[in-house]
């Protein structure tokens, strides 16, 4: 990454990477939280009056900071109560994907034999089906809600973290503390728990920083598709799909949720390239 490979000229540069992303994201989590706070407005309620005002500095009205989009709702209010919905859906997503994938990753790797020929096989099963597209047909089959856009995401995101997690659990019961434990007679599961589960959790941090920022961007890609948040609830990706059709007439309605998905994944994946770099043995012996 580009810390790794500057870290010896510009050494501050290892220092501001992490500080960047956590910052921008702790801002964006916080305006989320605080959005009550920050906005006098209504995300549901329209104001047909004032449909497609301009951003106040693009010679717009003072109240409307980022402007009305064609129904005169706020824009910079619904950009706030959007990234509540995009933040939750990620994080439950997260949740399912990461309990999943680590029992599933933990069981085939430390068990090995038929078993894990077994999970792995349903895991590169799932893996081969095209992502968004099963999730666009999962999410209009079973009704376009957050709560089963939480599931549809979480349930086709553990089969990467279940092939991570595998991966390690098989390098780590060749080490010789875990085979102690086998010797002496510690059942599999308590070996799983205290051996091998503590030593996975830094790889499951850097996973978790880099899918979190994918379950954005594709809770955005069906929400703009119809099949993700319902409208009228705020979303990224509902901004910008009723943005598209108005973009020579009212282009900040899909510019700035836009702007928010992109600055929020390219967080995510720069903080997950951060720890991956700070638990890499080979750099870190290299500080």
């Amino acid at each position: 990454s580009l810390a790794a490979r500057f870290r010896f000229r510009l050494p501050w540069l290892h220092s501001l990477v992490p500080a960047l992303p956590i910052a921008i994201l702790a801002i964006l989590a916080g305006a989320a939280v605080a959005a009550p706070l920050l906005t006098p407005f209504d995300p549901l309620k329209q104001d047909l009056v004032n449909s497609l005002q301009p951003p106040a500095w693009a010679a717009g009205g003072s109240d409307h900071l980022l402007g009305t989009d064609g129904h005169g709702r706020d824009v910079f209010t619904r950009l706030l109560y959007g990234a509540r919905v995009s933040f939750t859906v990620a994080t439950l997503s997260l949740v399912i994907a990461m309990s999943l994938g680590t029992v599933v990753g933990l069981t085939a790797g430390y068990v090995g034999g038929w078993l894990d020929s077994l999970l792995m096989r349903f895991v590169d099963l799932v893996l081969a089906l095209p992502r968004i597209l099963v999730a666009l047909v999962l999410a209009i089959a079973v009704g376009p809600s957050v709560q089963n856009l939480i599931l549809v995401l979480g349930l086709l995101t553990w089969p990467r973290i279940a092939r991570l997690v595998r991966g390690e659990a098989q390098v780590l019961k060749k080490s010789d503390h875990v085979r102690y434990a086998v010797a002496i007679g510690v059942p599999g599961w308590i070996g799983i728990i205290r051996h091998v589960l503590p030593n996975v959790l830094s790889t499951l941090m850097i996973a978790t920083t880099l899918e979190i920022g994918h379950l954005i961007l594709s809770e955005a890609s069906l929400s703009f598709l119809g099949a993700g948040v319902p409208l009228p609830q705020p979303s990224w990706g509902g901004m910008i799909s009723d943005g598209k059709a108005l973009l020579a007439t009212g282009w900040w309605i899909a510019l700035f949720p836009g702007l928010a998905i992109t600055l929020t994944v390219l967080a995510f994946n720069s903080l997950g390239d951060w720890l991956r770099d700070y638990f890499d043995p080979k750099t870190r012996q290299g500080r």
